[in-house]
């Protein structure tokens, strides 16, 4: 359904542009412009008015309408999410933990903090000298 919306909202927006293109501009430069080319011979002055115009006014009504009905489709599509619901990853081997009404986020922080071991390596306790640069140095 949304896919043929699309499509038929583009062809709007395609025939909207050309029917824009056809209008007649004030400064003369538009392509259904007056004078000695473009397709003046394609309509008369006042009945080429009232056509375009017409048009102009019901493509202009589609778009809107298209353009609405993508946004109310988009919207019902999309179904809000939470990121508490959506917690960390459980691994196969511990059971998943229903969450109940009495913990909060900070207690369940704290439980899969002190689920984690420690990973990184035990470093001996020799206090940290600071690093000499190796620079060239004159005598």
């Amino acid at each position: 359904m949304q896919t043929v919306l699309i499509v038929v909202h583009l062809i709007i927006v395609l025939a909207l542009i050309g029917v824009v293109l056809l209008q007649r501009s004030e400064g003369g430069l538009g392509l259904g412009g007056g004078g000695s080319g473009g397709v003046a011979g394609f309509m008369t002055g006042r009945g080429q008015a009232n056509a375009l115009t017409r048009a102009t006014a019901i493509l202009a009504a589609l778009f809107f309408a298209t353009s609405l009905m993508l946004a109310i489709l988009s919207h019902r599509s999309a179904a809000p999410k939470s990121i508490l619901d959506t917690g960390a990853p459980q691994t196969s081997g511990q059971p998943a933990k229903q969450p109940t009404g009495a913990d909060n986020l900070l207690d369940t922080l704290r439980q899969q903090q002190d689920r984690v071991p420690a990973t990184a390596p035990a470093q001996p306790a020799t206090p940290a000298q600071p690093a000499i640069p190796d620079a060239p140095q004159s005598r």
